[in-house]
């Protein structure tokens, strides 16, 4: 990825270690970072979290965060780069900011979704929601999450013409 399009994951007390393994394998395969806050609901010594990962687990760019309050105050992310994902999101993945330089991609737990604090934080504008059948309740975080990723780097420059391995 180029450096003019930075794109921060940041998965708010993920309860899943595959979920947050294979996330953290897409944020390698376009340079993402990867936030995690706590509480985390597995051991980042976790075998079964390196193996989603694969070996690329150690490369990944990585920070473990106490709370959302001190990512915040760490990051400083503006309100016009951020968007927040639920399936409650006000607006539709389409529409997510694809060509502000530095994003952060925020979800919630598995099960919990976004905690109410997060969600208030941001306004409603900068809410955003994977369109779905009403025949589930939702997608699994990684799929979500590689969605959104994906969606965002769409205008990214030659983005769509990466190498690829043969």
């Amino acid at each position: 990825m180029t450096a003019a399009y930075e794109r921060h994951i940041v998965l708010v007390a993920p309860e899943i270690h595959w979920n947050t393994g294979n996330i953290g394998r897409s944020c390698l395969g376009v340079g993402a970072f990867l936030h995690l806050i706590r509480p985390l609901g597995f051991s980042l010594r976790n075998s079964r979290l390196k193996r989603a990962g694969l070996d690329y687990w150690k490369q990944v760019k990585l920070t473990i965060w106490d709370d959302f309050a001190s990512f915040e105050a760490s990051m400083k992310p503006a309100s016009s780069e951020v968007a927040v994902f639920s399936k409650t999101g006000r607006n539709c993945l389409w529409d997510i900011p694809k060509t502000v330089s530095r994003l952060f991609l925020i979800f919630g737990a598995e099960t919990q979704g976004l905690p109410l604090h997060v969600k208030a934080r941001f306004h409603s504008n900068q809410s955003f929601h994977i369109p779905i059948l009403a025949d589930i309740r939702s997608l699994n975080l990684s799929t979500a999450v590689g969605i959104a990723l994906y969606e965002s780097l769409r205008d990214a420059p030659d983005f769509h013409c990466w190498h690829r391995h043969p």
